[in-house]
């Protein structure tokens, strides 16, 4: 969407607070693009607890899989 410069002085308010997330408005002048108006960043939802339940399994009855790590491991004993 655009508008013209004149056009967005009298609007101002009306325009910054009616665009939607992400939107983009031009201020235009002589045919020209003047100035951008961007709204507000998209929200990115928040990580939610338990969403990656099943994506890890844990074998903790063999360590089989440990032993070409062994240089990397200290020793506890």
């Amino acid at each position: 969407m655009s508008l013209t410069l004149a056009e967005a002085q009298a609007r101002l308010p009306d325009l910054i607070h009616n665009l939607a997330p992400g939107e983009e408005l031009a201020i235009t002048e002589k045919d020209r693009t003047v100035a951008k108006l961007v709204g507000p960043p998209a929200e990115t939802p928040r990580p939610v607890a338990g969403r990656g339940k099943v994506a890890l399994v844990i074998h903790s009855d063999d360590d089989s899989h440990l032993e070409d790590f062994a240089e990397y491991v200290p020793r506890l004993w």
